[in-house]
């Protein structure tokens, strides 16, 4: 906090598709979604149409014990665009908010069926938010050893960081040996053990990291012949970031919670949704006298103004044919990011769809990090501002995650302003 107040912050002011717009008028390209929740670009049409309309009925209503039609509408369309067998939406206000309602919702499945587990299995890298329930399960440390006095202990399982995996050096049996890992610390746990979770493919806010293909299906395996429940986050990962509309599709899984938010209104408002099966929502069924209810609530659950804009959401998806666009996209970005790996001090460059880290380290051959100090990330990020892109780093990882609905024209000066800056700064150190 001491050098941002001698640094004041870059005044934003308008948004048109994937640019951001200053006071001075200066135009950026918003390479990082506005963190991640921007989906089709700024001024979205059909979004906006959408709450306007909504503005001439009413701007809220409670939906306990009521509901209304934009948040029928919106679960409608989760239900059928998300994984078979997820069947059941409950609307809360970000992700965090969500991720709490997973947990509790899980522990409270078994408590309905007799069983006391409290316990969870989350990744190192791992993020799922920043309420204490959600930091319950996080493994990153900068970000949460702070509360740990405040936390309910759970277990910690192995990312599937290949880069630097202490299991293995190959990425395939990386990933084999840290889902092991999962198995193991179930069978030594049985009967404790509530849920396992983890973000599907792409660990964001641990720094880009791309698990190896088949791990989230062998994870969906365990948590069933362990009998334990799955909930995956995808709160950075969903509406089209990764290539399909969830991460979970591109290994046919479907799990028994699935975590939405970010994207969830096109980056217009907060909003988020856990998803569950008719196997757990049946869990809750019972008469009123055996307080078998989840007792879980906000106020602005389902809200009409932020369901409306999932909705605009949506139509946009259908209207400008977002995901079938973006097979072309990606075949170019990541044409493009190979060309990083050029540069002395990238030390490893990993993406999946849209979502890519480009991770910059002092020494190449052994991997050695930068001293915290150098801030070589932000470094970065201030360079790209003068080739007209907006960035923001996770430490010496460099993000990439525009815009879904970016234009090709877009996503060209995009990588060139982001190659350039990285090289340049590289250089320099």
């Amino acid at each position: 906090m001491k050098e941002h107040e001698d640094s004041p912050p870059l005044m934003i002011e308008k948004g048109e598709g994937s640019y951001l717009i200053d006071s001075e008028g200066n135009r950026y390209i918003d390479g990082v979604s506005s963190l991640w929740v921007n989906i089709h670009g700024h001024s979205v049409s059909e979004i906006e149409d959408a709450v306007k309309n909504q503005l001439n009925s009413i701007g809220h209503s409670t939906l306990l014990g009521l509901s209304n039609p934009a948040a029928e509408d919106l679960a409608e369309k989760l239900v059928r665009a998300a994984p078979s067998g997820l069947s059941k939406v409950f609307f809360s206000g970000d992700g965090a908010s969500a991720v709490e309602v997973a947990i509790k919702m899980a522990f409270q499945y078994w408590k309905n069926k007799g069983e006391t587990r409290a316990k969870f299995i989350f990744l190192e890298n791992g993020y799922h938010g920043d309420t204490l329930g959600a930091v319950s399960v996080g493994g990153i440390d900068m970000f949460h050893s702070a509360f740990k006095p405040l936390l309910s202990e759970n277990f910690k399982a192995p990312s599937y960081y290949c880069y630097r995996c202490p299991l293995s050096k190959t990425y395939p049996s990386c990933g084999v040996a840290c889902a092991d890992e999962i198995d193991r610390i179930c069978s030594e746990h049985l009967g404790e053990i509530a849920a396992v979770i983890i973000e599907p493919y792409v660990q964001a806010a641990g720094g880009m990291i791309v698990s190896p293909p088949g791990y989230l299906e062998k994870v969906r395996e365990i948590a069933d012949k362990r009998d334990v429940l799955l909930i995956v986050d995808e709160v950075a990962t969903g509406f089209g970031r990764t290539g399909k509309m969830f991460a979970c599709e591109h290994e046919d899984v479907c799990p028994d919670m699935m975590v939405l938010g970010k994207g969830l209104t096109g980056g217009y408002t907060a909003l988020s949704a856990t998803l569950t099966t008719k196997r757990v929502y049946e869990a809750f069924l019972g008469d009123y006298e055996e307080f078998k209810t989840f007792f879980h609530g906000h106020s602005y659950s389902g809200n009409p103004l932020a369901c409306a804009a999932g909705v605009g959401n949506f139509m946009a998806f259908e209207n400008r044919k977002t995901l079938e666009k973006l097979p072309e996209k990606i075949e170019f970005f990541e044409n493009e990011l190979k060309e990083f790996n050029s540069i002395e001090n990238v030390g490893d460059v990993r993406n999946k769809g849209l979502m890519a880290g480009i991770e910059l380290v002092k020494d190449k051959s052994t991997k050695e990090k930068y001293p915290a100090g150098e801030k070589m990330g932000w470094k970065v990020a201030e360079k790209a501002m003068d080739y007209g892109v907006l960035l923001r780093p996770l430490g010496d990882v460099v993000v990439l995650m525009p815009p879904v609905g970016i234009e090709m024209d877009d996503l060209k000066k995009l990588m060139k302003a982001t190659y350039r800056a990285v090289r340049e700064v590289a250089t320099e150190s």
